[in-house]
C-alpha cells in the first residue's frame, strides 16, 4: 500500500506563506487567508482522527472519507466560502466535524446585524459598513450582508434576547427605587418601561410593555409580571413616576397604600410655568426651587400652598394644580433624605435619560408593523442604553433610604395593626 508522502497541513502552511509575503498590500487579506488555512488544518486533523491518514482504508476507525463539499463561515459581517472534507460513517450516515462545529455555532452574523442597527446603521448601507467596496472581501451574491438576510437575523435575535430578558430572574437584585414611566412610539402604540437602581446605585432595565394609553390595567400588567421574575411585594421600595394617576393607583393597589411614591418635580413644575405668563415663569420656579431644597417638609408644603393662594385670584386653575398631589411631591423630603440623594431621586431623569436613547436607536425605523416589532427594538434599545449607565450620583448616601424606607414600612405596619384593633373592638 502506497502512503502519501504529504502532509496535510503543507497546503495549508504554504497558503499563509504566500499571504504573509502579500502582507504589505493588504493585512486583511492575510488575516482573511490564515485563518481559513487553520480552519481547514483543522477540519483535516478531524478527519484524520474520525478516518486514519489520507490513503489508509482506516482499519479500525468507524468512518471514511467521502469526498469534499463547500460550506459558508461568518466572517465580517458576512460569509466567506470554505471548503471541507465529508466523512461518512461504514452505515452511510453522515459525520460532522468537530472544527466546522465549532466555526458554525458561534452566531457572530446575527451579532453584527444587531450591533450594527443599534448604531443606527440601515439595513441598506449594512454591507458597505461591514466590507470596504475596495476590500479583498467582496460583497457579492450569498456572503449575507443583504438588507434582507441583515432584517432577518436581527429580527431573530432581537426576538430571542427580549424573550430571554423578559423572563430575566429578579429575585436577585436588590432594588431600593424603580421609576416607571410611559414611551410614545405612535399615536395609537404606547410601551410602559421600568427601570429600578439597587442598594450599590446600579441602574436595571427590568421590563417593557405594551399598551394603548398609560391606564391602570397596563400598569398593573407590568407591575404583575415583575412580581412573577421575584420582585417582592413585601418589600418597602421608593417609587418615581411622572405623575400619572393610573400608575400612582396600580402601585398603592400591588404594593400596599402607604408605598412611597414620589411624582417628579421637574414635570410639576414644567406643567406649573407652561400655564403661566412669561413675567411669572422665574419667581415660580424660585419659590418651588426654594421648597424642593428645604429640609423640612411643613415647611416646604407652606411655601407651595402659599404660592397657590398668590396665584388662586388669576390662575384658580394653575392654583389646584399645585396642591393636586401635594404629598407625593415632597415624598423623598419626608423620608428625611439628604438634599444630594434628593436631587437625584426627585424627578426621572433616569428613565427619561434611557428613553432617549430608544429614539435615538429607532430612528431608522420608518413605519412600524406592529406592536411586536416596537417591543423587540424598544428592549434592545434599553439593553443598549444600560451598557452607559452610570452609577446614582449620590450612591453612597443609598444606605440612608434604606434605613428611612425600613422606618417608614414598620411605622405604617404597626398603624395599621392599631386600627385594625380598634376596629374589632
Amino acid at each position: 500500500m502506497k502512503k502519501s508522502t504529504t502532509s496535510a497541513a503543507a497546503v495549508p502552511t504554504a497558503i499563509v506563506e504566500e499571504a504573509w509575503q502579500q502582507v504589505s498590500v493588504s493585512f486583511e487579506r492575510f488575516c482573511l487567508t490564515a485563518g481559513i488555512a487553520t480552519l481547514t488544518r483543522m477540519m483535516e486533523e478531524d478527519a484524520d482522527g474520525l478516518c486514519g491518514p489520507r490513503y489508509d482504508h482506516g482499519d479500525g476507525k468507524d468512518g471514511h472519507r467521502w469526498g469534499k463539499t463547500k460550506g459558508k463561515v461568518g466572517v465580517h459581517g458576512g460569509k466567506v466560502e470554505v471548503e471541507r472534507p465529508r466523512v461518512r460513517t461504514r452505515q452511510g450516515g453522515e459525520v460532522s466535524l468537530p472544527s466546522w462545529e465549532a466555526a458554525q455555532s458561534e452566531d457572530l452574523l446575527s451579532k453584527w446585524a444587531l450591533s450594527q442597527m443599534l448604531i443606527n446603521i440601515s439595513t441598506r448601507k449594512f454591507g458597505r459598513s461591514v466590507r470596504l467596496p475596495e476590500g479583498d472581501i467582496p460583497v457579492v451574491k450569498g456572503t449575507g450582508v443583504s438588507k434582507s438576510a441583515v432584517s432577518r437575523r436581527f429580527v431573530a435575535l432581537s426576538a430571542e434576547r427580549l424573550k430571554d430578558w423578559m423572563a430575566a430572574d429578579l429575585s436577585r437584585l436588590d432594588l431600593l427605587i424603580i421609576q416607571i414611566d410611559g414611551i410614545h412610539i405612535e399615536e395609537d402604540m404606547m410601551l410602559l418601561a421600568a427601570v429600578g437602581i439597587d442598594g450599590g446605585g446600579v441602574k436595571h432595565p427590568l421590563g417593557v410593555l405594551e399598551g394603548a394609553t398609560e391606564n391602570t390595567a397596563v400598569v398593573q400588567a407590568l407591575l404583575d409580571n415583575l412580581i412573577e421574575r421575584g420582585l417582592d411585594p413585601a418589600v418597602c421600595r421608593l417609587f418615581v413616576v411622572d405623575g400619572a394617576k393610573a400608575l400612582t393607583k396600580a402601585i398603592r393597589n400591588t404594593f400596599g397604600h402607604h408605598t412611597p411614591i414620589q411624582r417628579c418635580q421637574v414635570h410639576k413644575a414644567r406643567n406649573i410655568t407652561d400655564r403661566l405668563a412669561k413675567p411669572l415663569h422665574a419667581s415660580v420656579r424660585k419659590t418651588l426651587r426654594q421648597a424642593w431644597e428645604l429640609n423640612d417638609a411643613d415647611k416646604a408644603e407652606r411655601l407651595i400652598k402659599n404660592l397657590a393662594r398668590r396665584l388662586e385670584h388669576n390662575y384658580p386653575g394653575v392654583s389646584g394644580s399645585i396642591l393636586e398631589g401635594i404629598d407625593e411631591i415632597l415624598t423623598v423630603t419626608r423620608l428625611g433624605l439628604p438634599v444630594e440623594l434628593r436631587r437625584s431621586l426627585a424627578c426621572t431623569n433616569i428613565i427619561e435619560n434611557m428613553n432617549g436613547t430608544i429614539r435615538q436607536v429607532c430612528r431608522n425605523v420608518k413605519r412600524w408593523r406592529d406592536t411586536r416589532m416596537a417591543l423587540r427594538w424598544t428592549g434592545a434599545a434599553m439593553q443598549e442604553a444600560a451598557k452607559g449607565f452610570r452609577r446614582l450620583k449620590a450612591h453612597k448616601q443609598l444606605p440612608t433610604l434604606r434605613a428611612a424606607l425600613l422606618a417608614h414600612q414598620v411605622k405604617h405596619s404597626i398603624n395599621s395593626d392599631l386600627e385594625q384593633q380598634a376596629k374589632a373592638a
